[in-house]
């Protein structure tokens, strides 16, 4: 399933212009408070920036053939993959290093290039991530919902409200019910949003 390209493109700057306004909330003296799992809230600041870098960097990187035509048929790929979460974990930790003295400052950095070069792009193009190639606006949609679920970590770890737009929400939302029902867990999401079931203690679409 998959939206009209020029609103997946919309949809992520909303998205990350509303990542950029939430750091920017953040007192200084907070990025070295516990931020999710082994981040501090600086690592986890730097991972959902690193759902800006990776879109800079992609879109320099043509593929050839497509491995996932749509992003829940990307989260259910990486789910079944062995992933290494030290490394993602050390990834984090880098990126909120990048952020500098002023993690604002270099998150709006962030949007405004991202925001052009997203702009120069072909929606159908597709680009090398890690997983192998996905159309731009395929990759996109998966950026948005990284971006969201994240602000919403970080919202938990410092009580820094973030209200995203709508339709940037009902795009996670959809997504994360559309991820279920790809890793076979669609019957139980849609009992439990109904009121006829319960999830399980821990339960995640993403690994």
């Amino acid at each position: 399933m998959s939206e009209p390209a020029a609103d997946t493109a919309r949809l992520y700057l909303q998205a990350a212009t509303t990542f950029a306004d939430l750091v920017e909330k953040i007192d200084l003296t907070a990025y070295g408070d516990p931020g999710l799992g082994v981040w501090d809230v600086r690592g986890l600041v730097g991972h959902t920036s690193r759902a800006l870098v990776t879109v800079l960097t992609y879109l320099d990187q043509p593929a050839d053939t497509e491995a996932s035509d749509s992003p829940e048929r990307y989260y259910a790929l990486a789910a079944r993959q062995a992933t290494d979460p030290d490394a993602i974990a050390e990834r984090g930790r880098r990126a909120g290093e990048d952020l500098g003295a002023q993690p604002a400052e270099t998150i709006r950095d962030l949007v405004e290039r991202t925001r052009t070069k997203v702009g120069l792009a072909d929606p159908d193009a597709l680009i090398t991530v890690m997983g192998g190639g996905m159309r731009v606006r395929t990759y996109l949609s998966t950026r948005i919902f990284e971006v969201v679920v994240h602000s919403y970590d970080i919202s938990a770890a410092t009580g820094v409200d973030v209200t995203f737009p709508e339709p940037v929400l009902v795009h996670a939302a959809q997504l994360a019910a559309r991820i279920a029902v790809t890793l076979g867990e669609g019957r139980s999401v849609l009992l439990a949003l109904t009121g006829r079931g319960q999830l399980p203690p821990g339960f995640t679409v993403v690994g």
